[in-house]
Order: C-alpha cells, then structure tokens, then sequence
C-alpha cells in the first residue's frame, strides 16, 4: 500500500486521523515533561522543520476537553509509557496562540492582525461567560475585548487574564503554546515600527509567562532567538533549546534512521545517497538532521527526482529583507527600507539572494571557500542581533545558521578556551541558493555595462580571449561603478569574478581558485565533469603603478602558465582542449592574452 504523504498539513488530529503518515515526535512530550523545573521553553527552528505540527501535537495531549482523544496516540511512542506520563494527557486549559499572517508593512496592519488572534481566543473560550467565574468588572473587559473596543492596554494583558479565567473554571493550571512568536517581529524590523512592536510583545507576553501563578507550562516556537529585546527577561527558570543545544534535538526535522524507514515503506530505498546529498546536512545537538519538508515532498513525487522544494516553498522575513540600510529600527523607531514589498510575493530562494547579495564583495572569499564545499570557523552567538546585521559579520552567521542556510559543527577547545563552530553550505538543496545568488550577481554586473555574461563564458569555453577581455571588461567597469572604487580592494573584484564563475559554470564545470596544478597554484581552473569538454586555466595579475604595466603582468602570467605546467590538472581529467589565459588588472582597465598552444598541450 503506497504512503499516503502529508504536504502543508501541520494539524496533528488531521493528520492521524486521515490516515497520513507521521513521523512520532511524541517524545517531545516527555522531554517537556521530564524537565519539571523548566516552566517556559523556547524552541528556535528553520521554517518547515515540524514546529506547527508539534504544537498541535501537544495541544491534543494536555488540553481539557470532553472529547476523547486517545485514538490519536495510542500506537505512538508516547503511549508506551507509565502512569506517571499518562496522568497528563488532557488535563489541562490549554491556550494555543498562533503569530502566523502577522507580516505587515506597517504597525497598524500587524496590531490589527494580533487583535484578531486575541479576539479569536476570547471565542473559543465564550463559555466562560456563562460559567459564573467571572466577576462583573471581568466579565465587562472580556465583553470589550470581544467586540473589539478594548484599550491596547487590555489586548496586551489578555494572555494573563484569559489564563486566571480558565484556572479558575478548570481548576488546572494552563499549557500556553504560541507558535512563530518573532514573525511580527521580523516585519517591525524590515518595515520600521521595531520598537513598537517590541514594546507590545514584551508586555504581552511578559504579561502571560512572567511570574503568572496560572501557568503550568509554556511552549513558544520561533526561528530565531531573537537578541537584546528582553521579552523574555524575568522568568523564572525559562529554557532555551536552539539546534546548537543536545536537548530535544531529535524532535524536529527527520533522523538519518526515520528517513531510512520512509524511504523503504516508500521502495525507494535505493534513493538513500542521492537523498543525503539533497536534504540532510543539518547538525541540530551533534545529531544529523534532514529537512522534513523536502523529503516529504521527494515521497509524494511520482517520478522520483530531486529538487529543492524545501527553497521553493513561501518566503519569510528575517532572509528576505534583513535590515542593512537606514537608521536600526531599535534606536530610532527606524524607516521602512527602499523597494520593501509583500513577503508573500516572494520565494526564500529570491529573498535569501536580496541578503547574500549586499555581502556579496565584502564577503567574497568567504563565500568562494563555502561553495567550493569548505567551512569557514565562527563563534556562533544563539541570540539574532537584527538591528546589527548591517555593521556586524557575526551577526550574519547566526542568522544564516539558525534559518537553515548553514550547518554548524562544534569545534572542542581546550579548557577555558571558547567553543567555536564549524560554518558549511548544509546540502545541495541549499546550495543551490548560494550558486543562483552570485550568477544573478555577476550577471547584472556583467550587463550592466553593455555586456553579456553568456558571451563571457562562451568566449572562456572557446579560448576567444579578445572577446573574453571586452566581456571581463564590462563586469569590472560595472563593479567599480556600482561601488565606491576608492575603498574597493583590487582583490576583491578578482575574488568576486571567481565566485560568479563557481555559479555560472557549475555543475557542468568545476570551479576552484589558488588549487595545485602541475608545479603550482594557478589562480583560477575550470574544468569540465565530463571528459572531451573544454577546460580553462586563468592566472590572474595587478598591475601596480609606477612598478609594473599591463603589459608586464601580462607576460609574467603567461611565463608562470608555461614554467609551472599549470595545465596538468586538466589533462589528467581528460579535458580538451585546454585554453590558457593571463588576465591583468590595472584599476578599472583590463587586458586578457591567450598562452601559446605549446604551453597548454604540454605533456
């Protein structure tokens, strides 16, 4: 019998009770649980990771109701368990609040949307109207938040309120569970209302986990931790369990073990090393993680291939817009950046480009050493500085690490030394965003000045390097004009060329920089997957005023392409025929000689 998938289905009874297939999470229940002493967790993940569906899960496991729900565990894990566990299923008044819809360009639309989330609540729970709980004064401000005439100062205590209320008619204490808590809070960032927004969601959900003699246990889900607001300072106790922490690090996205099991119920067993190489990747605790949503989508598929669906699926505001332009939101109430536009009109695919597209020159070659498969090592800080990722790199690593850009392995230090993290491109999917980011890079740098960089790479390929310098002419030229020429190293343009060229060729050719040929390192060899294609060998030269001209760089690139056999690598892989140039740099001026046939057929 063929699995029936669940695409974009995050309600747990939904789930279970069509007969979907499902993952059992119902461990996190446990790990909940087990931690008595933990009374508000934070759960930080990417997008599409499962942080819905959980919430769901545990909503039809605590929540106090008249229906029973058994049916929906009783083959689960945690169904397995002693009396001590089962004694907590539905027991207790459960709110669930969720921040979904909340992206807005204004604070006015954001209010409006959270105003009715509360308002919704407030419905469900109508009954204790009628309960006789409520004293009078109560009972006026429930009426006034359900019609909608409640004070801003109502709104922001409603969590509280609507706790004691339901304590006092269940006589239990209340499970909380909010779901993408920081989404209003990416759209203040990008749109400008931060401080706004912020100073609602401290005092709302201040309100309800700070010191609240009605609450049993919260469970807030989000993507990231966000940094220096403070809606969270003040509890008693709160957890924080990021993918960087051994705690609950199995409970979302699939293991290597889960995702063999689908795979086999699925006969695709065989499918395993493309998968891996596809979807996985992702460390969360130590513990190898695979992108659920991308593999559900890849079982669902009839014919079996590979995609990145997990990149084409909607978009959301921390990588589609971060807040690089302008004064920071936090310290000045901040203005909406230039060109910002409906997140829902965008893919993360698109949207991450936007981000990775303003580093783009000043990160070059770290960029370059990521897509080329290597790492690059950070001190990783769990909290997300929004307002600082314009002036701080670090801050750019966390917020790519924890939307599920990077994968990070901890590096061991000695004692009393700081850890540090390992930062790598996770899986092909994700690179795949990556490698599209720089070829709509350097394409728009090649065109801009009248060029086209599918005649670069035609007359790269073709060894036409008089046409390859007028197309590398017009990408320098648009370089320098796009930025301040002054402050723009030569290196960088060259490194930027290199890593437009990893984009543009791949995967058909291979791309590296400064790799041992022969009898040194050029600075550039492409070379192609398959044998018989053309492969290309680029030593790259500055010319420096008042030391040397072009014309000097020029031949001595062209005397270290002969002397040091930098075409040996690309005979070994079969490629021909094999094009030598030496490219020379003199500001904004550039000159391309093509080697000697002899220099490139050396054997």
């Amino acid at each position: 019998m063929p699995l029936r998938i669940p695409i974009g289905i995050d309600d747990f009874r939904t789930l279970r009770e069509g007969g979907l297939e499902y993952v059992d999470k119902t461990s996190l229940i446990q790990e909940l649980l087990d931690r008595s002493g933990v009374q508000v967790v934070l759960l930080p993940r990417p997008r599409r990771f499962g942080k819905t569906l959980n919430l769901s899960m545990l909503r039809c496991w605590f929540e106090k109701r008249d229906e029973d729900l058994s049916h929906l565990f009783q083959d689960l894990a945690i169904w397995q368990v002693g009396a001590e566990t089962r004694a907590h299923f539905q027991r207790y008044p459960v709110i669930h609040f969720n921040f979904k819809g909340s992206k807005a360009s204004t604070f006015e639309a954001c209010w409006a949307v959270i105003r009715e989330k509360i308002i919704d609540v407030f419905i469900e729970h109508r009954y204790l109207l009628e309960s006789g709980r409520l004293d009078e004064i109560q009972a006026q401000r429930f009426r006034q938040i359900l019609d909608g005439t409640a004070d801003r100062g109502l709104y922001e205590r409603a969590l509280l309120d609507m706790s004691a209320h339901l304590h006092a008619h269940h006589g239990e204490k209340v499970v909380i569970l909010i779901d993408e808590y920081d989404e209003p809070i990416h759209a203040g960032y990008f749109h400008g209302f931060a401080q706004t927004i912020i100073d609602f969601m401290r005092n709302f959900l201040g309100a309800a986990l700070k010191s609240n003699s009605h609450l049993y246990k919260a469970v807030i889900t989000g993507i990231l931790r966000v940094a220096k607001e403070n809606l969270f300072s003040g509890l008693n106790n709160p957890g924080v369990y990021t993918l960087l922490r051994p705690e609950l690090h199995t409970c979302f996205g699939f293991t290597e073990a889960e995702v063999a099991a689908l795979l086999e119920r699925c006969g695709r067993a065989n499918k395993l090393k493309d998968v891996r190489t596809w979807y996985n990747g992702y460390l969360f605790g130590g513990e190898v993680i695979y992108n659920p949503w991308s593999i559900l989508c890849f079982l669902d598929s009839s014919d079996a291939e590979m995609r990145p669906y997990w990149l084409q699926t909607s978009s959301n505001d921390l990588v589609r817009r971060p807040p690089l332009g302008g004064r920071s939101p936090v310290s000045g109430g901040g203005a909406p950046l230039r060109g910002a536009e409906s997140v829902a009109e965008r893919t993360p695919s698109s949207t991450f480009r936007e981000l990775l597209e303003r580093y783009a020159l000043k990160l070059q070659p770290v960029f370059e050493v990521l897509l080329e498969g290597g790492s690059l090592e950070r001190v990783v800080d769990e909290n997300v500085a929004l307002n600082e990722i314009r002036s701080n790199e670090d801050a750019l690593w966390s917020l790519l690490l924890f939307s599920g850009y990077l994968k990070a392995e901890k590096v061991f230090r000695g004692e009393g030394e700081q850890s540090s993290h390992r930062l790598s491109i996770p899986n092909l999917e994700v690179r795949q965003v990556y490698a599209t980011t720089f070829r709509t890079w350097m394409k728009a740098r090649v065109e801009g000045s009248g060029g086209s960089l599918e005649d670069m790479i035609d007359a790269l390929l073709g060894g036409d390097a008089e046409v390859f310098e007028q197309e590398l002419q017009s990408f320098v030229t648009n370089l320098l004009s796009y930025h301040d020429p002054g402050r723009l190293r030569p290196e960088r343009v060259y490194h930027g060329f290199v890593v437009g060229l990893l984009a543009a060729l791949e995967p058909a050719y291979q791309v590296r920089s400064n790799r041992e040929s022969g009898k040194g390192r050029p600075d550039v060899t492409v070379r192609p997957m398959s044998p018989g294609k053309p492969g290309v060998v680029l030593e790259l030269k500055v010319a420096r005023q008042g030391k040397r001209t072009l014309e000097e760089a020029l031949a001595e690139g062209l005397s270290q392409i002969a002397t040091r056999d930098y075409g040996a690598e690309l005979r070994a892989a079969g490629a021909a025929p094999i094009h030598a140039m030496a490219v020379a740099f003199d500001g904004k001026e550039v000159r391309v000689r093509a080697a000697p046939d002899e220099t490139r057929t050396k054997s």
